[in-house]
């Protein structure tokens, strides 16, 4: 059997799928919450399933021919890189920046590291974005996002 990209990205996609289902047992529950029908983990739990399902299928449907092996050469495992750098800097920030400036901050710095330099199309694709979740996750969802360690400095209490 010749591994290919299929394959591999399937067998990414399973192992993130079980990791986020073991520690979707982790997610606390209240009082009496363990009784009821759906709580804080049926939806974590429900993704993982459906992300496993989906990378199984894809590991076992995925054709095994020569034009779709892996070949590491011409792949810039340097952006690569930055990019994973980029998310753990993005994930130390939201204690201090919250998570309005921070997501603005790294898609800035995202799209920058992906090769876009106007300002503008900085702003306009970032700005409207991040406002966008942070509306539907504060407003309509009715979730609390921390303002952060850095606005509650500045501003107080």
């Amino acid at each position: 059997m010749t591994i290919t990209k299929d394959h591999i990205g399937g067998l990414v996609f399973l192992c993130l799928s079980v990791a986020y289902g073991y520690y979707a047992r982790d997610i606390p529950l209240l009082p009496g919450d363990e009784f009821e029908p759906f709580t804080a983990r049926s939806v974590p739990n429900a993704l993982a399933w459906i992300g496993g399902v989906l990378s199984l299928a894809l590991i076992v449907t995925a054709k095994s021919d020569t034009a779709n092996t892996l070949r590491l050469a011409g792949l810039d495992f340097g952006l690569v890189s930055k990019l994973l750098i980029l998310v753990v800097l993005f994930g130390l920030a939201l204690d201090w920046l919250g998570f309005l400036l921070a997501t603005v901050l790294f898609l800035i710095a995202g799209y920058w590291l992906l090769g876009e330099r106007r300002p503008k199309m900085l702003l306009v694709a970032s700005v409207p974005f991040a406002v966008g979740i942070w509306f539907v996750l504060t407003q309509l969802l009715d979730i609390y996002l921390a303002k952060g360690k850095f606005f509650t400095m500045l501003m107080g209490g």
